[in-house]
């Protein structure tokens, strides 16, 4: 896996334990599911999936106090998720939080934006 590669993690991340992290932290949750008020701000361009696994406004978009709030909470169930998955798996919470950014990016729809490792937005 690429994030293991990228943070020195190749050398104690047996292939097993790569394949068991991934599958659990991959596993669809409440952490991860979204309002229907982010859904639509998703599919309008103005909220996406960051390369570090949480959700953001994408720069130059106009987002609602509403909206600002529910991607925070958001966010915070994420944080949470992750720690809880990364204490189970001896591994960090940035680790598994860019596991997690790596599988939500992957299926952004068409449209959606994502944002990448350099910080830039881009529209699938």
């Amino acid at each position: 896996m690429r994030i293991f590669k990228k943070y020195g993690f190749i050398s104690f991340a047996s292939g097993a334990f790569a394949a068991l992290l991934a599958a659990v932290v991959l596993t669809p949750t409440s952490a991860s599911a979204a309002s229907a008020i982010v859904e639509q701000a998703k599919d309008e361009c103005i909220v996406g999936e960051q390369a570090d696994g949480y959700l953001g406004i994408v720069k130059g978009a106009s987002a609602d106090a509403e909206l600002r709030r529910e991607v925070r909470d958001i966010n915070q169930r994420r944080k949470t998720y992750y720690a809880d998955i990364a204490r189970r798996n001896g591994v960090s919470v940035e680790v598994t939080a860019v596991l997690t950014a790596e599988k939500l990016i992957g299926q952004a729809g068409p449209g959606h934006c994502v944002r990448d490792q350099s910080g830039a937005w881009i529209e699938k």
